[in-house]
């Protein structure tokens, strides 16, 4: 907890308050306790007092401490930040009680001037490599597998073959497949079907070993060495489709194939722009963090490196990570992002204050389309992930989120943009060469 932003104040609460408040908490613990001998909510006060003494003390307690907490907090204006911690306690019958309440609040800075910030900003560019690219591409996702007369594998071919595991594949069922395109050489065919694929011709059968690195992530066959009979039944090639005015039209609404490289250009200055504000956006987020060095409260951090151990924890869920037996020392990953976290926090705050100086609002709309964005890619109905997400509370964070991405967006508006400086291999590739003219 920051010295900076930790404040104790001293409470003390009338004896007039306590003994009403208690008068109250007896009355109404009265009405649903079971005493033999009492109709239901008619036993005597002195009675409840003296059965239920103990949970009397805490019900006055949690009416009392809380609200008498938020009204000298308010009197004195602080912005207290989580709950406060209650240490002192003093509450004897017939005396006023009271407490020392520890707690943080939120720190007070200044805004430093924010509209003359000097950002990278690499202007985006297209070629026609860049086109012929993606044109390139887009015909190979639109390519088909033929069929071709008997020859050896090639590389760059796809063999079709049947094929059956020989050896153990550990409590798995055997590999068997009558049927499959193996992609000689492949991305993702492993070099031990391409070493031994490559050559054979139709009818041709073969047994050979697979290691499996110990990174493969299916059928539970990292690590393991398997024997394999391949038969080869077949022999097709990728065949891709003539790039013109048909090629065109079959991808959508073009009537030429200048059409669809006039969309393909835009399309790739398009994803560059959001590439390099988002580069720019994060250089205005690191120049906030520079200028400012005021105190947050740990609370604050502490949410922070939760929200981030919890990210990680659904990363590693999601590669398939057994949580039970993954070893990470968390105590360990919790105080190296503890630096990174207040850094984030800080910056947060500073956004925020820039936002409410701007006026910067988060209109309903604007939230509703994200729920509906959210929804698509999680793949359920918008009105539940909304109904989920209010009880959670994670629709203020997306109001956050929101507000903080237009505030972002302002300031690159007014930063002045500069050309980025050139990375250091660039800078060695045009230096001149020892003992050359200057």
């Amino acid at each position: 907890m920051s010295d900076d932003c930790k404040r104790t104040l001293e409470i003390s609460i009338p004896v007039e308050e306590v003994e009403k408040t208690t008068r109250h908490v007896v009355e109404e613990l009265g009405t649903r306790v079971k005493i033999p001998g009492f109709r239901p909510g008619k036993v005597p006060a002195d009675v409840v007092l003296k059965r239920f003494k103990d949970q009397v003390r805490q019900d006055v307690l949690d009416h009392l401490l809380g609200p008498a907490f938020n009204r000298k907090a308010d009197e004195l204006a602080l912005h207290v930040v989580g709950r406060p911690t209650v240490k002192d306690l003093k509450y004897e019958e017939g005396q006023p009680v009271e407490f020392t309440a520890e707690f943080e609040v939120r720190p007070e800075f200044e805004l430093q001037d924010y509209d003359n910030l000097t950002v990278p900003y690499e202007e985006p560019q297209v070629s026609e490599e860049d086109v012929d690219a993606r044109l390139a591409s887009l015909r190979e996702q639109r390519a088909e597998l033929v069929n071709v007369d008997p020859r050896p594998v090639e590389e760059g071919d796809f063999a079709v073959i049947a094929l059956e595991s020989l050896s153990s594949v550990g409590t798995e069922e055997p590999i068997k497949q009558d049927e499959m395109n193996l992609e000689v050489g492949g991305e993702y065919t492993l070099p031990e079907f391409t070493e031994n694929v490559k050559g054979m011709e139709v009818g041709d059968t073969k047994e050979f070993d697979v290691v499996y690195p110990g990174d493969y992530s299916g059928r539970n066959l990292a690590g393991r060495t398997v024997t394999f009979r391949v038969t080869l039944n077949g022999l097709r090639k990728r065949e891709m489709p003539e790039l013109n005015d048909e090629f065109a039209q079959d991808m959508g609404d073009y009537k030429t194939l200048d059409d669809l490289k006039e969309n393909v250009r835009r399309s790739i200055l398009a994803e560059r722009e959001f590439v390099a504000r988002e580069r720019s956006k994060e250089a205005i987020v690191a120049l906030l963090s520079d200028a400012y060095s005021f105190p947050v409260p740990e609370a604050y951090v502490s949410q922070q490196i939760d929200s981030q151990v919890r990210r990680q924890i659904r990363n590693l869920a999601a590669q398939g990570a057994d949580m039970n037996n993954v070893q990470i020392d968390w105590d360990k990953v919790i105080e190296e992002q503890r630096e990174p976290a207040a850094k984030s926090v800080r910056v947060g705050m500073v956004i925020e204050k820039i936002a409410a100086a701007e006026s910067v609002e988060v209109l309903e709309k604007e939230v509703n389309d994200e729920v509906a964005r959210i929804a698509r890619r999680e793949n359920v109905a918008p009105a539940a992930l909304r109904e989920r997400i209010e009880k959670d509370g994670s629709i203020v964070r997306i109001a956050q989120q929101i507000q903080t991405e237009k505030t972002l967006n302002l300031l690159l508006e007014r930063a002045t943009k500069v050309a980025p400086a050139p990375k250091a291999e660039d800078s060695e590739a045009e230096a001149p060469e020892a003992g050359s003219a200057a």
